[in-house]
């Protein structure tokens, strides 16, 4: 089968299409013929080797091959033990802890997928799993947005932000959406009351307070952070520098509680399984995705590159025939 591999961190250089064996599933793992998978700030991240928690399961080297996690496509195969799916069916995923999506065929256990939502394409089925788990707990479960509260999302341009907005939207919140000059028109599509270049004004030095910050590119230090939210206010990061990281985590908390804010990681809880409530949405029409650009598996470098560079506004698709 045709797949995008690599054997070293780099620049989307790194990354070569090559024939590698089709997996063949043990167990009660299930064989996935690929139709669409989608990019997301993690293959970017895995890629690179940037930050250093991307790491974390490979010091020197990738632990994976082949990068690709929002998988949707067709059961091939199973496995003996593997009895929740037959071939023919047709299913999605979030396969972030095996990544091997960007390929033909890939093989994971049963429990990770789920079937296809009813209306759905296979494109906007593999944009859901991780830029809608993000937006979901860091708008609703997390970050508990209410009617009439100021919400401000950075990096609301891209895939997670994109459901971001539209979330917040819904549960009555005003929103402000950070993100560079090439997505400002976007993030106001998508429902933003306000937007800001980042490049031209920092959110946390502008006299605004929020009730609610989701920080999908956390780089400030965490006393910026803290100047920016309203008494009570919650701040959840998501990505962002390591050094932002480590504020949030050693200093976030008691910062928070002294002036009664919390300061926190979201802790992300991935899986299909998560979804309902945002795919209930999304079959409504009250959830929109865009799909900012399509590319084939051979233009997975191209792809990724245009991710990287900070151009993508939604979600970045590659389909594979």
């Amino acid at each position: 089968m045709k797949a995008v591999v690599y054997s070293r961190y780099g620049s989307p250089e790194v990354l070569a299409l090559a024939d590698i064996d089709t997996p063949i599933p043990k167990a009660d793992e299930v064989l996935v013929k690929v139709h669409a998978v989608s990019l997301n700030a993690s293959d970017w991240e895995v890629l690179r080797g940037k930050p250093l928690y991307s790491r974390i399961n490979g010091p020197f080297r990738p632990r994976h091959r082949v990068l690709g996690s929002d998988i949707a496509g067709r059961v091939e195969a199973t496995g003996p033990q593997a009895t929740l799916f037959q071939p023919g069916d047709e299913v999605f995923a979030d396969i972030l802890s095996h990544m091997g999506g960007f390929a033909e065929y890939v093989c994971v256990p049963q429990g990770v997928l789920a079937r296809m939502p009813s209306g759905m394409t296979f494109e906007q089925a593999a944009a859901l799993p991780q830029a809608g788990a993000i937006a979901l707990q860091g708008i609703r479960t997390r970050g508990l947005a209410k009617p009439g509260e100021q919400v401000l999302i950075n990096g609301a341009g891209g895939g997670s932000g994109m459901y971001a907005v539209q979330l917040a939207k819904l549960l009555g919140a005003e929103v402000t959406g950070v993100d560079n000059a090439e997505k400002l028109e976007f993030m106001r599509s998508m429902g933003a009351d306000h937007v800001i270049d980042y490049r031209r004004e920092d959110f946390t030095r502008n006299g605004r307070t929020y009730d609610v910050i989701l920080d999908l590119a956390a780089y400030r230090p965490v006393s910026a952070y803290s100047r920016a939210l309203a008494p009570g206010g919650r701040y959840l990061y998501v990505g962002g520098s390591v050094a932002t990281l480590f504020g949030v985590l050693l200093r976030g908390p008691l910062m928070g509680r002294r002036a009664g804010k919390r300061i926190r990681l979201l802790p992300v809880a991935l899986g299909v399984k998560h979804l309902a409530p945002i795919i209930e949405l999304c079959q409504e029409g009250r959830i929109t995705t865009v799909i900012d650009r399509r590319y084939r598996l051979d233009e997975v470098p191209e792809a990724l590159r245009y991710l990287g560079e900070g151009h993508a506004k939604g979600k970045v698709v590659i389909t594979v025939t």
